[in-house]
């Protein structure tokens, strides 16, 4: 595992502090309730710690900050269950307009983020779809000086806070603005309410090409890699903070005279969980600190920690419900929410399977 530096230990413990203040269970609960999801005080506060702008260049108000800081800052907004737009608009959708190349862009629209002003999201996925359309089925034509999107795009992360969205459509990546004639936003059902999904329904709603019309879909999946180093971190935090809950609890309940940690069923469930939380963290900031360093093997080391991770906060979650025995079935006792959003993390940017197998194509292209 990379060693942290004093500048990126001091992030985490600052970062870990504000979400102990802004983000405890009855928080959550609260937003999860919520059309849009977010707490908007708490995202002004996420701005001025400049945790909004993390990843954005210094030249458009941002930090210029590495993977590695954002995987840091994920980590503990993934063991808080943070319900905020942050994957969405300061990772996707950054790392989106950075692989898209359009300056004027750029320079409207990250700023306005950095500042906590904006909250953007990217529409890619469609019906059937677990990461890019094989073709995407959102129609553009043109309207003089700009153009006309028509089509459905599904599971689009924090779809109702968000004011601008960026539209797959052809090849090409377009901006629809939130109150534009022909948009349709729905809120989706999904087993995770901490994580706000929806449907999004355009009718010859007006839009603008952002970057070169060929360079879309191209674009997005780029963008998609680097939201994915992110996701590893909050799957790792995610996973150590059902590792210890479950630890925790297995110290303090105590069944027939004595703590069920000491008894060997218990012992062992809580020590294979924490060899899995160790491996997530471990893979998560191994591959953070390979995107910043440019490894060449870095997009292979996703894949196979993508899968890994993914199914390490699932294991990890469900059996920290198992250790807590009947009160972790409940729905007021919060254990029941890390696996539900361990569901929800496991599938947005494409499934333990999808990532095999783009390991296994990767490695083949190696040899």
């Amino acid at each position: 595992m990379p060693t942290l530096t004093t500048e990126q230990r001091d992030l985490a413990e600052a970062v870990t502090d504000l979400m102990a203040k802004r983000s405890p269970e009855a928080e959550v609960r609260r937003l999860m309730a919520t059309d849009t999801g977010y707490d908007p005080a708490v995202w002004a506060e996420l701005a001025a710690m400049g945790l909004l702008g993390l990843a954005i260049p210094e030249e458009f108000g941002g930090a210029g900050a590495g993977a590695v800081e954002v995987s840091l800052v994920m980590e503990t907004m993934g063991g808080a269950l943070l319900c905020a737009p942050y994957l969405s608009t300061a990772v996707f959708t950054t790392g989106l307009l950075s692989a898209l190349g359009d300056s004027a862009e750029q320079a409207d629209v990250l700023p306005r983020i950095a500042a906590g002003e904006l909250i953007t999201t990217v529409a890619f996925a469609e019906e059937g779809s677990a990461r890019l359309p094989l073709a995407s089925t959102t129609t553009v034509r043109a309207d003089g000086d700009g153009w006309r999107l028509s089509g459905i795009k599904t599971h689009v992360l924090d779809a109702a806070a968000a004011e601008r969205i960026y539209v797959l459509a052809g090849n090409g990546v377009y901006a629809v603005d939130a109150t534009a004639p022909g948009l349709e936003v729905s809120m989706l059902t999904t087993v995770d309410q901490t994580r706000k999904q929806g449907r999004v329904v355009l009718d010859d709603t007006p839009a603008r090409l952002v970057g070169a019309a060929d360079i879309g879909a191209a674009a997005i999946d780029q963008a998609l890699d680097t939201a994915s180093v992110a996701l590893l971190g909050e799957q790792a935090g995610g996973t150590m903070h059902a590792m210890r809950m479950a630890a925790g609890y297995a110290k303090t309940r105590f069944q027939f005279g004595r703590a069920i940690g000491s008894f060997q069923a218990i012992k062992h469930m809580c020590a294979d969980m924490l060899l899995e939380a160790e491996s997530a963290l471990s893979a998560a900031r191994h591959v953070a600190a390979a995107f910043d360093t440019g490894d060449t093997g870095w997009l292979a080391d996703l894949a196979v920690a993508q899968a890994y991770c993914s199914e390490a906060f699932v294991t990890v979650a469900a059996n920290n419900i198992q250790v807590h025995g009947g009160i972790g079935f409940t729905w007021e006792h919060p254990a029941h929410l890390y696996l539900r959003r361990a569901r929800t993390d496991a599938q947005i940017f494409g499934d333990p399977a999808w990532h095999r197998e783009r390991y296994v194509r990767l490695r083949e292209a190696q040899q």
